[in-house]
């Protein structure tokens, strides 16, 4: 394969997904696909090429320095793509904060910005800040960028965004953020070719993977959405519980004893659809047993996400298009037609064999609200923003070079 790539690397709590772009005229073109999964004895690396898939088992290990562990995966990917004509990588950041508003070259400056922001991201943020030290590490003059799950709800109201506490402590930070952004990103813009007339309208999108979250949005700009200033906050999920009131944690950390530690890595990885059925966080596990605990975590999860739904409608004024996305949401019709039943007041009515193949629009001419299943792609948006970038700097230096040759004159 020649021409001109990039990587994208999109890193969550305990994985690594890396996306190979090849760079043309037409934007950035996916040309394969690998993830490494933290919790594999031994490591491996998941690759698809084209229609072929590999395993191929790694020997590094993933300690605080992954610069031996990624140089053994580029090294893997090399005999697959021609990484002499890598030019960029372009990485997935949880939180901006209110630092970013777009994406952004990872200069001295910038990194010093996303590494000020660990401690609302604890367990993503210094992940992806570990993969773009191996990589400057690997590859010191590789030009890399960041893109940010926050940025797309920075056109949120000010008083969205705000919990009842001391004002102060408001302007220090504490406020809803909202993640998923390159996710309801990439969807929106879906939306808008599949469906024009519902994407200028009042749309919800809900995002149902392993992490979880719902987004209102109005003409392409976000509202509302379900989480708030961690990715705790919303509806249930795989191993994380969604909103909880604060006394609970208080009882947690007082006459309970638990340390903050502990407290911590059990809202990460103890709750949510795991924690309530004592089984799984798969919701696919969860439908197949059937037992008692097992469809109450399900109906949980369910009941939660149309409860959610009609906040959003509440935030929007109203709802023209439901959305489905990311593992859950695009593969399971149990769960959307869970969802659905739980919305039939609002006017949603599936069409159930539509439903079960998963179709582009899976509601019924009679339905008020339209309701679509859209895969996500969060790194198309990535390279995109990778890219964008890439082209700026680009044409920066192309002027640089014009000026000074013209002063040379």
């Amino acid at each position: 394969m020649t021409g001109r790539l990039l990587l994208t690397f999109n890193a969550g709590s305990s994985t690594v997904k890396i996306g190979i772009f090849q760079l043309s005229g037409a934007g950035p073109q996916r040309i394969g696909k690998a993830v490494v999964d933290f919790s594999d004895r031994p490591l491996m690396l998941h690759l698809k090429e084209g229609p072929t898939r590999f395993e191929l088992p790694l020997k590094g290990d993933a300690g605080d320095n992954l610069s031996d562990l990624m140089g053994e995966v580029l090294r893997e990917l090399g005999a697959h793509f021609d990484l002499d004509s890598v030019i960029a990588a372009g990485h997935r950041i949880v939180h901006g904060g209110d630092l970013f508003t777009g994406p952004a070259e990872l200069t001295s400056q910038t990194l010093e910005q996303i590494r000020s922001l660990n401690e609302l991201a604890p367990l993503h943020q210094p992940q992806a800040l570990r993969l773009i030290r191996a990589v400057k590490h690997l590859h010191p003059k590789l030009f890399q960028t960041s893109s940010f799950d926050t940025t797309f709800h920075s056109t949120q109201d000010d008083l969205v965004r705000r919990f009842a506490i001391p004002r102060a402590w408001h302007e220090r930070g504490i406020k809803r953020y909202g993640f998923h952004g390159l996710s309801y990103q990439y969807v929106t813009r879906e939306l808008a070719t599949k469906a024009p007339d519902i994407a200028k309208g009042k749309v919800i999108i809900a995002h149902l993977g392993s992490g979880a979250s719902l987004c209102a949005i109005d003409d392409g700009q976000s509202l509302d959405t379900s989480m708030g200033f961690s990715t705790l906050d919303g509806i249930p999920m795989a191993t994380r519980p969604g909103a909880l009131d604060p006394g609970v944690l208080m009882h947690f950390l007082g006459p309970l004893g638990r340390s903050l530690k502990e407290v911590e890595d059990m809202l990460y990885h103890h709750c949510g659809l795991l924690g309530v059925s004592g089984l799984s966080g798969d919701t696919r596990e969860l439908m197949e047993d059937g037992g008692e605990h097992a469809r109450q975590a399900v109906d949980l999860f369910t009941l939660r996400i149309a409860g959610e739904i009609g906040r959003l409608a509440t935030t929007l004024g109203g709802v023209d298009g439901l959305i489905f996305t990311a593992g859950v949401g695009e593969n399971q019709p149990k769960i959307r037609a869970q969802i659905a039943d739980r919305l039939l007041w609002l006017g949603v009515e599936l069409d159930g064999r539509a439903n079960e193949r998963s179709a582009s629009k899976i509601s019924t001419p009679a339905s008020r609200i339209a309701v679509h299943v859209i895969p996500t792609d969060e790194e198309q948006m990535i390279a995109e923003e990778a890219m964008s970038l890439l082209d700026a700097e680009d044409d920066r230096n192309h002027r640089t070079a014009t000026q000074g040759a013209s002063h040379g004159a």
